[in-house]
């Protein structure tokens, strides 16, 4: 789907762009820069994804007549959307070779890439746990319920961005809550709680305290690890309280010691674990009613590149 089929004037482009022109369409797109990283990566769950998406969008920016884009903030929004969708219906066959469960790549946010996190919802649509949740949607649905959710956008707004009808947005988004809404309930949690919990699980797993460790995990939890055939790593989920505490100490053994550094990705309390063998593992958990429900483990190097 092209996000600027006819709606606006094509210049005429055969790769050469004077540096002025270049310096002042880069310009108008830095301006909005955070906002469209944040739309990008949430709709990818993959910053290297986004990045290449905003590199696209502004070459397309740079082909249009700008004069005639009254609000650019929007335009360029409708571009990255577009680009996004795009790419997350083509990567179904790479997500298929895939080795193991594919988590979102992990990113830190202090400082945020993506703009001021204030709004809770703004931080909540950023975190792993719903991110993961959101690889259940069509692209469509995850185009509608990014924009409705995260950014607040109406659903005319949401039309016009996508060339749907609000009402066939309304649906779009309705149907995206109710097929996360089962296990939305795995990232509610007020930051207090994600704090104690993640303290009390570093604690646990660091002094290898079976009982401590199963007593924190939810009976029905579930732990993700993401090494993508680089790093050992279960090729499964592993669920249930017992077994999932059995395979987070099964990890200890294997890379004690180890070295934990407490940060903050996704806009969530964080660790990353580097074990004696250099191996690095970014660990957030999905937390509910004063228990772990998800543990998410994300050790493929390339979805790391800023441990170093």
């Amino acid at each position: 789907m092209e996000p600027d089929r006819g709606d606006l004037p094509q210049r005429a482009f055969d790769g050469r762009v004077s540096p002025v022109d270049a310096a002042e369409a880069a310009g108008a797109l830095d301006a909005h820069r955070p906002m469209l990283l944040g739309l990008a990566y949430r709709l990818l769950g993959s910053r290297y994804d986004a990045e290449d998406v905003l590199q696209e969008a502004y070459l397309r920016w740079l082909r249009v007549d700008r004069a005639g884009v009254a609000e650019p903030r929007r335009y360029l929004s409708r571009v990255v959307t577009h680009l996004a969708m795009d790419r997350l219906r083509a990567r179904q066959a790479t997500r298929e070779a895939y080795v193991g469960p594919w988590l979102p790549e992990p990113v830190p946010t202090v400082p945020s890439p993506f703009g001021p996190l204030e709004r809770a919802e703004l931080r909540d649509s950023l975190s792993t746990a719903l991110l993961h949740l959101l690889e259940r949607l069509t692209p469509p649905e995850r185009a509608v319920y990014v924009l409705h959710t995260a950014f607040e956008l109406p659903y005319a707004e949401i039309a016009e961005l996508l060339d749907r009808t609000p009402e066939d947005c309304r649906q779009l988004h309705h149907r995206a809550s109710v097929r996360i809404g089962r296990d939305r309930r795995r990232f509610t949690a007020d930051r207090a709680e994600q704090e104690r919990l993640l303290d009390a699980f570093i604690a646990a797993a660091t002094e290898g305290d079976l009982a401590a460790l199963t007593d924190l995990v939810a009976g029905d939890a579930i732990a993700w690890s993401d090494g993508g055939g680089r790093v050992s790593a279960a090729r499964n989920p592993v669920s249930g309280a017992e077994r999932v505490a059995r395979f987070v100490l099964g990890i200890r053994a294997k890379g004690w010691p180890l070295t934990v550094h407490r940060t903050e990705l996704n806009g969530q309390p964080a660790a990353v674990v580097v074990a004696a063998a250099g191996d690095a593992y970014a660990v957030t958990l999905g937390t509910a009613d004063g228990r772990i429900t998800d543990i998410f483990l994300v050790a493929n190097p390339d979805k790391l590149p800023w441990v170093a």
